[in-house]
């Protein structure tokens, strides 16, 4: 296949403005794709140009009356999202459905065979965002409308988004509650912001058992995240048999990290990369797209994100931790 890895960037992800000072800045971006190119790995990338996110492709996970809160509140001049701690600028709106539409084009490239899998390098993030309301630096969930696009526009029927950021993705367990078709899994910090993902929420009615929350205490590392995701993760994969896996590919959780406690190295998130990416192997072809959430701290993200992308990028295979631990 040559370039096996599809990569969506696009220089107008900067337009998005927090103010002087903010951790969710546009040198994220910045310091992500220098890290890329320096480490070599974005030449070996296939560039897949992002696009605007549809009113239909946002309204599968959000109601219209968010869409028009967002619009209304930037229109007034607001500097933050009336609905929760999200900074606005003038072209918030515009920047946040570019990310969204970015992750769907990653998405529409993958399953079409373009790239084995790929990562959408976006802002802002958005797995904070509920179906009503905007917060945590989110928008809109770009990974819950990534799913949703691949299950009512190209054919896909399981879905398995894997959460690793420091931060409990309360927006898409909320989108998915009652899904059993999507099986969310969280690794995260507890207790932390949102307040949200204790291992008792486990997702409601039909969607019961699809919701799976590993909350551990600050100062956790390599053994506790890679031993949750293959203690629970992998026998949970197994079961639910995904056609397609997502990653919120969040990288707070590393070492030095202003806005968590996790104390993940950049080959650690190699390892997570592997590691899920064994699952795409084994049950849904390889298909798996990991879209940016959260990572604050910029040489650390730069080098976390660089180890993602080269497990992305090595040959495809079927290691050892495939296996749960016993």
């Amino acid at each position: 296949m040559g370039q096996r890895t599809g990569l969506v960037f696009d220089p107008a992800f900067g337009l998005h403005d927090t103010g002087a000072g903010h951790p969710e800045s546009p040198q994220r971006l910045e310091a992500l794709i220098q890290g890329l190119e320096a480490a070599g790995l974005r030449q070996r990338c296939r560039a897949i140009p992002a696009r605007p996110a549809t009113d239909a492709e946002l309204l599968r996970c959000h109601s219209r009356r968010y869409l028009q809160t967002v619009q209304r509140d930037i229109a007034y001049g607001r500097e933050q999202l009336s609905t929760g701690d999200t900074p606005l600028g003038d072209h918030s709106e515009e920047v946040a459905r570019l990310a969204a539409g970015g992750l769907l084009a990653a998405v529409e490239a993958v399953l079409a065979g373009q790239v084995a899998n790929a990562f959408a390098a976006v802002r802002p993030p958005g797995h904070h965002a509920e179906p009503e309301r905007g917060m945590g630096f989110c928008l809109f969930n770009n990974v819950a409308i990534a799913a949703r696009h691949a299950q009512e526009a190209l054919g896909i029927g399981r879905v398995l988004i894997v959460d690793w950021d420091v931060h409990h993705g309360n927006g898409t367990q909320a989108i998915f509650w009652n899904d059993p078709s999507v099986l969310y899994f969280s690794v995260h910090q507890w207790p932390l912001y949102p307040g949200t993902g204790a291992a008792s929420q486990r997702g409601g009615g039909p969607g019961e058992g699809f919701t799976i929350n590993c909350p551990l205490p600050p100062g956790s590392g390599r053994a506790a995240v890679l031993g949750a995701l293959r203690d629970q993760l992998l026998p949970a994969a197994e079961a639910f048999q995904p056609e397609l896996v997502l990653v919120s590919a969040g990288f707070d959780g590393a070492l030095g990290d202003p806005l968590g406690d996790f104390l993940l190295l950049d080959v650690d998130f190699g390892e997570l990369t592997r590691l899920v990416r064994g699952i795409a192997e084994r049950h849904a072809g390889g298909r798996l797209v990991s879209v940016l959430e959260g990572g604050y701290d910029l040489a650390g993200l730069a080098r976390s994100a660089a180890a993602h992308v080269a497990a992305l990028l090595e040959p495809p295979e079927r290691p050892e931790l495939l296996e749960p631990s016993t």
